[in-house]
């Protein structure tokens, strides 16, 4: 009862963070991913993907999965290697857990910054947050989804799940892919952002 009224308390003062889920920039976000996978010089596709590509294949876009998460911030984080699906070595530092409520029930991702990017002051507060869920393997990628954030100026960040896309190497096996830690994987159904390219 406690931890409900916590969160009751927190949602119900971050109006400013809630204002930014709006389904309406949801959809113009996934056709602003249709026109870089439809454009042979931004696309991961394969050319013969290209070739009879017409758009990505996306959950209805739903409220529901765009929600408010407190940040708590990870201190003296050390630096770490992030497995990915070649031999590559990024470098990755857990910035934060997000902790949010999806269907009732409190959820918990880690959020990353990539080493390199952050020491460039463009991608300063750019962060990474790779998940796995159960429509993992079966309505999306088998691999996982990502999500591209920005540290906010407060403790309060909007997850929109509706903006959720597959790693390249869901449509292209050239590509390096960071590989989803174990720890980030939600036991609900993530039923927004993109589903898997193949049947």
């Amino acid at each position: 009862m406690i931890k409900k009224l916590a969160f009751f308390i927190l949602f119900c003062g971050s109006v400013s963070a809630q204002e930014q889920c709006n389904i309406e920039k949801s959809k113009e976000y996934q056709q602003e991913l249709n026109k870089e996978y439809s454009d042979n010089k931004t696309t991961p596709l394969t050319a013969a993907d290209l070739k009879d590509f017409t758009n990505l294949d996306f959950f209805k876009a739903n409220s529901d999965y765009c929600v408010v998460a407190k940040i708590k911030r990870t201190i003296n984080a050390k630096p770490f290697v992030m497995q990915t699906t070649t031999d590559r070595s990024p470098m990755y530092v857990k910035y934060a857990d997000l902790v949010f409520l999806i269907d009732g029930k409190e959820q918990i991702l880690e959020v990353y910054q990539s080493i390199k990017p952050a020491s460039i002051d463009a991608f300063s507060t750019d962060l990474f947050l790779p998940f796995t869920d159960l429509t993992t393997g079966k309505e999306s990628y088998g691999g996982g989804r990502y999500m591209d954030l920005e540290i906010p100026d407060g403790d309060l960040i909007t997850l929109d799940f509706n903006r959720a896309y597959n790693p390249y190497c869901a449509y292209n096996a050239r590509y390096s892919c960071p590989l989803v830690p174990k720890v980030n994987h939600l036991e609900v159904e993530i039923r927004a952002g993109v589903k898997k390219f193949h049947d």
